[in-house]
């Protein structure tokens, strides 16, 4: 196991570097970055906080800094360390630059600035809380996307990063024994999509969360020949009304999430094409 340090510079929340990072050393085997993380630096003192930390513990350096003189001196004591020090958004933007015609405008934190877009996500992001598992059935309509799956198909979590992205999701679980809301049969507008688990890993989870629950085992929850009666009778449901199907149990929520969104632009876009948009 190779262990190293990164450090991830950043003059807004570090999200984009952070997330950037994590992707490119998950497609190394057997390395374990030790992460120094340096948001909101926007100022000489706080890059100095970050030199300072760079120096006592040398490794490779990621950055998005647009201010012209932290970047150089941040550039410059990387140098004379020998260390790489690489500014992760700099090809992107000037490949933007080339062929849009235009200056960018480096400005920290741009992208979160409290514009439409933001109040849309937080709007969806108070949408998924209130409509989560079945709750304010009545409403369904104004959703974007609804989620229907047997429980521990990961519904919740998909819901609240689809709201991340801007969508409206609500989810409604499939109880044995229970129907569905009525208001169901009545949407046309939100795209709906059913998930499903393979029964073995799915009967381990409900275990798992038994156990944290402090809750007998003794149960039909975790019932092999039920649970997989349960995903059987949800396939027909699913099958029956026309439903897109979506596996998770290998998926992480970000890639069911975004299997969704792909779902979703599809259908938008056979829409708008219907309406001549």
């Amino acid at each position: 196991m190779k262990i190293f340090h990164l450090h991830l510079v950043s003059d807004a929340t570090g999200e984009t570097i952070n997330s950037v990072a994590r992707a490119c050393v998950a497609q190394f085997d057997q390395v374990t970055p030790v992460e120094h993380f340096w948001n909101l630096v926007r100022t000489g003192r706080q890059l100095e906080m970050v030199i300072e930390g760079i120096r006592d513990n040398p490794g490779l350096v990621m950055f998005t800094l647009v201010d012209a003189e932290l970047r150089r001196q941040l550039q410059d004591v990387c140098r004379a360390l020998q260390i790489p020090c690489v500014p992760v958004l700099d090809p992107l933007i000037a490949a933007l630059v080339s062929y849009l015609g235009i200056e960018s405008q480096s400005q920290p934190g741009r992208q979160h600035l409290l514009d439409a877009e933001y109040f849309g996500r937080m709007d969806a992001m108070d949408f998924a809380l209130t409509h989560d598992d079945g709750q304010a059935a009545e409403e369904l309509h104004l959703a974007d996307v609804i989620l229907i799956g047997v429980s521990r198909t990961s519904k919740t979590p998909t819901c609240i990063y689809l709201a991340n992205r801007g969508i409206k999701a609500a989810n409604i679980p499939l109880v044995p024994g229970v129907a569905l809301p009525l208001e169901l049969a009545q949407v046309s507008r939100p795209l709906i999509v059913g998930l499903t688990k393979d029964a073995d890993r799915l009967v381990q989870i409900r275990r798992n969360r038994l156990k944290l629950l402090n809750q007998s085992e003794q149960s039909s929850y975790v019932d092999p020949e039920i649970v997989r009666q349960e995903l059987a009778n949800a396939r027909r449901l699913y099958s029956s009304q026309g439903w897109p199907v979506i596996d998770v149990t290998r998926r992480s929520i970000e890639e069911t999430a975004a299997e969704i969104m792909m779902l979703l632009t599809k259908r938008r876009a056979v829409s708008d094409a219907g309406t001549g948009k």
